[in-house]
């Protein structure tokens, strides 16, 4: 009898909750957001319609297709989605008022770390303290890290080359020697971690991510890089959405679903990555090594000056860069070998411009020849447009007293975003916007478009790690391409894209064959 009626004030408790409350606040509509278009019946109420698509693996393009209809959607009880580029600066710009969402404050770790920092104060210390780092200065001494993990890439490709593909040959399965997408991590995880850290991973030499994790009382073993990461941004961009219940849905899923412990054990693992990253270097540097790299820079300034900064802050700046500085970059050399390939006139265009710059001797393209080549550039900007790498919508929060969005008044304490995927698609500005067609970017009219590129986001939250991602993709691209020549599987292959808080292109196995070049001379590099 008791449990009988325990059940029913569990039951009538959970409705009132959930569901009459909710809706009762809907209907009083206090932040007047009944007014706009919603991603479903019932995101007034509840965020569960976008947790769902967050479930199906690309919310970004749902919204791209409700966006071609309304600028503004409610994609939930208290979050707005905008879909022009007219609202850019009124929720990314240097004079914002709005600041950054709840979201980074439910997934921060003890301590912060500049990209999810909310406070603009501590924003700026930060900044102040990476942005020597970060400098164009610091790049150009640095490139001789990116250029050796170029050569070592050319090496591992030269040794997977097979014959080359004759003119109306479909593609052998067994010819299928390269997973390009998991070269491209191996790439994008060395370079940063030999830039940050001067830490010699040998995910190249090996063709495996292999690394070590530590567990808070020092036990190591050995995991998958990309397996880690990958599993705690599934994980996190599943249940996020939620902001209030958050925390409980993830000790739920650790309880009731065996592939969420999983997920959640792999990032535990990606934890302990980046700590033995961490005490590895300190251990360098308390032994004396004068290294130049990203964690000098965290320790002190050029002068020598020590920054003071706690430990945990330390391993949060490290936790960051060798997140978005490896899976971003490896997304985007991804996407746009893929979109060459998928569009040969562009590679014929592109590798014309490479060879005239380009000497018989470069076995890796330097960056000083490549890096104000208008062509190449064109072709990234148009890929980071097209997919760019953080395609979901970089959550900002209204302030307590409100603020214009697309001179409309949005009342305070209201989620903001707009998906770089969506604002790239916004045909009042790139037209025919899902054709690759890197001409676009070429001269003035060019020029014109860049307000409207937040592949980094925008303002003084734009990513301050875009010069390192250029450098890298400048490097590698250039030199694979003048090396190589590569084929999908098929003419019609076509990624299978998930959206986490990045958006992965999956695997793309390619065959590789060295190119042959009418008139020009490629230096081996093995």
């Amino acid at each position: 009898m008791y449990g009988l009626a325990a059940f029913v004030f569990s039951f009538l408790f959970l409705g009132l909750y959930f569901f009459v409350i909710p809706f009762i606040h809907y209907l009083k509509d206090p932040k007047g957001l009944r007014k706009y278009p919603q991603l479903s019946i019932w995101s007034g109420i509840s965020d569960l319609p976008f947790m769902y698509e967050a479930q199906k693996g690309f919310r970004s393009r749902r919204l791209a297709e409700l966006h071609k209809v309304h600028p503004v959607i409610r994609i939930g009880p208290n979050s707005l989605s905008y879909g022009t580029h007219r609202a850019i600066k009124d929720i990314y710009g240097h004079n914002t008022k709005c600041t950054k969402d709840t979201l980074y404050d439910v997934l921060s770790g003890s301590h912060r770390h500049l990209a999810d920092v909310v406070d603009k104060v501590d924003h700026q210390r930060k900044r102040k303290i990476l942005s020597s780092a970060y400098a164009v200065k610091n790049l150009e001494e640095w490139e001789y890290k990116v250029a050796d993990m170029t050569g070592r890439t050319i090496k591992a490709f030269e040794m997977r080359c097979t014959e080359p593909l004759k003119a109306e040959e479909t593609v052998k399965e067994e010819d299928l020697t390269i997973d390009f997408w998991m070269w491209a991590n191996y790439f994008a995880v060395a370079a940063i971690a030999n830039i940050g850290l001067s830490e010699d991973l040998g995910f190249l030499e090996q063709g495996s991510d292999l690394v070590t994790s530590e567990a808070m009382d020092g036990t190591t073993k050995k995991v998958h890089f990309k397996e880690c990461l990958s599993a705690t941004a599934w994980a996190q961009s599943n249940l996020v959405w939620c902001y209030d219940w958050y925390s409980t849905l993830a000790k739920i899923s650790k309880q009731v679903s065996g592939v969420y412990q999983h997920k959640w054990k792999l990032n535990a693992d990606w934890d302990g990555i980046v700590l033995n990253r961490a005490t590895t270097r300190l251990r360098r540097y308390q032994n004396g090594e004068k290294l130049d790299d990203f964690f000098s820079a965290l320790m002190h300034d050029k002068s020598g000056k020590p920054n003071n900064l706690e430990w945990g802050e330390i391993v949060a700046e490290i936790s960051i860069m060798m997140n978005a500085g490896s899976d971003t970059t490896a997304i985007a050399l991804t996407n746009v070998l893929y979109r060459l390939l998928k569009n040969p006139d562009c590679m014929t265009k592109l590798r014309q411009e490479l060879d005239e710059v380009l000497d018989e001797d470069d076995c890796v393209a330097p960056y000083d020849k490549v890096r104000h080549l208008p062509y190449l550039r064109a072709c990234l900007d148009e890929s980071l447009r097209m997919m760019p790498p953080n395609t979901f919508g970089l959550p900002r929060r209204t302030p307590p007293e409100g603020a214009p969005i697309l001179d409309d008044y949005i009342a305070g304490d209201t989620s903001v975003s707009m998906s770089a995927y969506v604002a790239h698609r916004d045909e009042e500005v790139f037209q025919d916007p899902e054709r690759y067609l890197p001409e676009r970017w070429l001269g003035d009219a060019g020029k014109e478009l860049q307000p409207y590129f937040v592949a980094f986001s925008a303002g003084a939250r734009g990513c301050i790690g875009r010069n390192i991602t250029y450098l890298e993709q400048y490097v590698l691209l250039a030199s694979l391409l003048r090396h190589f020549e590569f084929a999908l599987p098929s003419p019609d292959w076509e990624p299978t894209r998930r959206e986490l808080f990045t958006c992965s292109p999956g695997p793309m196995p390619l065959k590789i064959w060295k190119r042959s070049q009418e008139g020009h001379s490629v230096t081996n590099c093995a």
